[in-house]
């Protein structure tokens, strides 16, 4: 099972780097180990897993600043946590194919600060997909002085729901941060999107992507599809 991972700057970069086609690009260069690090987007694709199986990925941002790629790890789909979304009711109880889908952001104590789900299911047949849906949900962490992140937007969409060659769906959300370590509210911002294909053959692929205004030393993005 192949899987393919890029990281790209949101701001401007000096240094770009290729390392087994998979493409790094620096955030900051001027301090050598800076606290806070400029913004970047972070990409990863993997295909689905077999049926009861999980395949994630994860990606750190390292103490120069610079994401640093973890390999790709497969287990069974009952060590992740439940905290993924559910299906629809509709939807779940005729599918004959479930999937879903975790794209996270975690803090250097290993806090989940945001996190974007999906959970999608659809029938086939006759070369087919009869019927599809992919519902999201969102968390995120709130600090007990009433502060932390909070959701400012989210949106979800199929581009076909019955009768379908196949199924794309995504999924955005929209994170900002005011709090203990930024009390304006104008550092700190995390958008989160996921996007699946789901395909008349029974098989699908899953991609996400993050956008950080701003990020920390040993934040790390995880993902993965099961």
């Amino acid at each position: 099972m192949n899987s393919r991972l890029s990281v790209a700057a949101v701001s401007a970069v000096s240094l770009v780097a290729l390392m087994g086609g998979t493409t790094v690009a620096t955030a900051q260069e001027s301090d050598p180990a800076p606290k806070s690090c400029d913004g970047v987007r972070l990409t990863g694709e993997l295909p689905a897993p077999a049926p009861g199986q999980a395949v994630s990925g994860q990606i750190t941002i390292g103490p120069d600043c610079e994401p640093e790629l973890g390999s790709v790890r497969r287990g069974p789909a009952s060590d992740r946590p439940a905290r993924t979304a559910t299906t629809t009711t509709t939807v779940a109880a005729a599918a004959g194919h479930q999937l879903r889908g975790w794209n996270e952001m975690y803090d250097c104590c290993n806090i989940r600060m945001t996190g974007l789900y999906t959970a999608s299911s659809w029938d086939t047949a006759d070369g087919r997909v009869t019927t599809a849906g992919t519902t999201a949900t969102q968390e995120w962490n709130r600090e007990p002085w009433d502060a932390g992140w909070s959701l400012t937007s989210q949106t979800a969409k199929d581009d076909c729901a019955t009768d379908c060659a196949e199924v794309n769906s995504e999924a955005h959300a929209d994170f900002a941060y005011q709090g203990v370590f930024d009390p304006t509210g104008d550092w700190y911002d995390n958008t989160h999107h996921s996007y699946v294909q789901l395909k008349a053959d029974g098989t699908a692929s899953c991609r996400f992507d993050v956008e950080l205004r701003h990020t920390f030393v040993g934040w790390n993005w995880r993902y993965g599809c099961e």
